[in-house]
């Protein structure tokens, strides 16, 4: 199923949401990767295994993302029996788009409501992550990673929300993946300190047009939906006039 009402393939859509929320990424995780960086011993801060570090830490977070959208998908099969269950998941979806939205141009933060659910979990990783510290092997940085992609987050939230409408847990899985893949940029931006390119990503302007891009594919997606509510109204209709067109012609 494809939960955008969209003819964009899911996993591109969710790879350009993850660019488009690049900013928030910024904001909310550039202080973790720049926490991160100095967790690497000066003497081991070399170019190239920096650029190691960080994607290991980014495959890390990518990973989590995975598992969470396999763990939320798996939920979605339970729930959507029906297919009146499945289109209210979808609009569900739609409607934490447009949160996200509202939340990257900084509009309206509500979806701060929505993070605090997953500080209770965080409150017992955050110790673990920080016995992994210092880090000096790629396997403790992927780690690291790991544990850092179960961090509250508002914008995973929303992407999860669309994993539940999937309900498929291996493509609920590859949606959070290539939604991980499309906040790679910024993050790494970050981390390697390109500050033109940070700035870029953070400047109002871009958080406003990746905002309105957003909220025009979830509104796309809830005029679909909506579309097909009715055709899905409409059908009962004509087949229980049909029924009843043939039992008075037998009688």
């Amino acid at each position: 199923m494809n939960p955008t009402g969209l003819d964009l393939p899911p996993l591109i859509a969710a790879f350009v949401f993850g660019l488009m929320g690049g900013a928030h990424c910024i904001g909310m995780c550039g202080g973790i990767m720049s926490a991160l960086t100095f967790a690497v011993p000066p003497s081991m801060r070399r170019p190239a295994r920096m650029g190691g570090l960080l994607l290991s830490y980014n495959l890390g977070r990518i990973t989590s993302y995975m598992a969470a959208g396999a763990l939320v998908a798996a939920l979605g099969t339970l729930i959507s029996l029906s297919p009146l269950a499945r289109q209210i998941l979808q609009g569900l979806a739609a409607l934490m788009l447009i949160l996200m939205a509202l939340y990257i141009a900084n509009w309206w933060k509500g979806l701060l409501r929505v993070e605090a659910v997953g500080k209770h979990l965080w409150r017992y990783l955050e110790p673990v992550g920080r016995r992994l510290m210092p880090v000096v092997h790629f396997p403790q940085a992927f780690a690291l990673g790991a544990i850092w992609g179960w961090l509250p987050c508002g914008l995973v939230y929303s992407m999860l929300a669309w994993s539940l409408a999937i309900a498929q847990p291996l493509q609920g899985a590859l949606l959070m993946g290539a939604f991980g893949l499309g906040t790679l940029p910024a993050l790494l931006a970050t981390g390697l300190a390109a500050h033109k390119l940070s700035r870029l990503i953070r400047h109002p302007a871009t958080r406003t047009l990746a905002a309105l891009t957003i909220i025009t594919f979830a509104l796309w997606q809830l005029w679909t939906l909506n579309a097909h509510l009715g055709d899905h109204d409409h059908a009962p209709l004509h087949s229980d006039s049909q029924h009843h067109s043939h039992s008075h012609t037998n009688h």
